[in-house]
Order: structure tokens, then sequence, then C-alpha cells
């Protein structure tokens, strides 16, 4: 199995709703990882000896998980019911965020990732993605139902509410993550591990987004010098 053949895989029979928002069974996910590559790991990020970073008193717990050679990172608040950061986080609740994190970084290697760009099935092969094969196929009302799926939504991160705060949190964390980096490799790849989020914060929060570009940029061409 490849990360090809996990974009395909539907996940809906595993998922459950809670308040609104889609979570996929750690479990089964980390079921399927294991299917797919037997030498699948994780690992949990700690921060002062303790799973989670500490941000103004709340909790952010960071995840990477390998598979298929390729390490994948992410991030995710430690949060109530309500999907709001949770302040002093006692350890069921860390421990909650940690699963939900490591599935999240799951999706980055294609599992389940059609839930977080909006969709209600993942894209087959013979899915048509241009506008000739659409007309070809499909007229009326079919065609408009293929197009929609062809061009899903903006990608919103399912585990986030819409709040100024858990955005806010979202951003202060990739800032504080940068003071940890040592390469401009392992700063790319944690840049396109958190792209979904990253993108959902241009539309929502720019000001926010322009400060995490800015000290990402900074820092790329801080450490580009360095190497010289």
């Amino acid at each position: 199995m490849s990360p090809h053949d996990l974009l395909k895989l539907n996940v809906n029979e595993h998922t459950e709703k809670k308040n609104g928002l889609t979570y996929l069974s750690w479990a089964w996910a980390w079921a399927e990882a294991l299917k797919a590559d037997a030498t699948a790991s994780f690992i949990v990020h700690t921060f002062a000896d303790k799973p989670y970073m500490d941000v103004n008193g709340t909790g952010m717990v960071w995840v990477t998980v390998t598979m298929f050679g390729q390490g994948r990172t992410c991030m995710l608040p430690v949060m109530n019911h309500r999907n709001q950061p949770i302040q002093s986080p006692d350890a069921f609740q860390v421990n909650t965020a940690i699963m939900r994190c490591m599935t999240k970084a799951l999706a980055l290697h294609g599992l389940g990732l059609y839930i977080y760009s909006g969709d209600d099935l993942p894209q087959s092969d013979d899915a048509p993605t241009t506008m000739g094969e659409l007309t070809k196929k499909e007229d009326g009302p079919k065609y408009e139902k293929i197009l929609t799926k062809t061009a899903p939504k903006k990608a919103q991160p399912t585990e986030w509410d819409n709040s100024d705060e858990s955005r806010k949190l979202f951003a202060e964390g990739m800032i504080e993550w940068t003071s940890h980096c040592t390469t401009v490799a392992g700063l790319n790849s944690y840049w396109k591990s958190n792209e979904l989020q990253l993108d959902s914060l241009k539309v929502t929060h720019p000001s926010l987004y322009e400060e995490v570009l800015t000290r990402f940029k900074t820092l790329k061409q801080q450490l580009t010098e360095e190497t010289k």
C-alpha cells in the first residue's frame, strides 16, 4: 500500500461527530497505518519534560508520524468539549489531544485527508479532473454534482473552532516551534506538514498568517546563510 492508496480509503464507518466536528477513531486509523506500512511509528514531542508545549497556560501537543520513510508533524491544542483551549490541562485531556493529533498527522500521509478538506468521500482514480472530461461524462444536474466534488471546499481543520483564541494559539505555537528548528529542510517540512491549517489561517486571520510567514522567512534566510 502507498500514500496514494490511503488517499482513496473510505473511513466514514470509523468516524463520529461531536459538536458538529468529525473525528476518526485513532485506534482504527493506527491499525490501518500498520497495514499500509509495518514500520510506521509516531513520536510525541516533549517540552521541558512535558508532553505538550505551554502556551499562556494552555497546552499544545506535537506528534510526528513516520510512514513510507517520511515523517510528518502536526500540532493540536488541548481542548474541551467545546473545542476551546483548556487552561492547565490534566493528564486525561492531554492524552486525548495526543491521540487526536496522531490521527491528524496520519491524515497528512493520506488516511482520511478528505475529511479535513470538507469532502464526504475520498477522491477516486476515475473521477473527472478537467472541465473537458466533465463535459464528456455528464450533463445537467449530474455535471453540477461532479464539479462540486472535483473542486472541494477550502480546507478547514476539523479539530478547530473558529474563535480568535484558537487561531491565535495555533499561530503562537508555529512561531514558538521555530526556536527548535536547526535546518532549512526541517523548516520547509514543518510548514508543509501544517499547510492545511496555514491556508485556513490565511483566509480567516491574515494578520496572524503574516506573522507566521515572516518568522519562517526570516529563520530560513538565517539558516541558509549559516550553511554557506
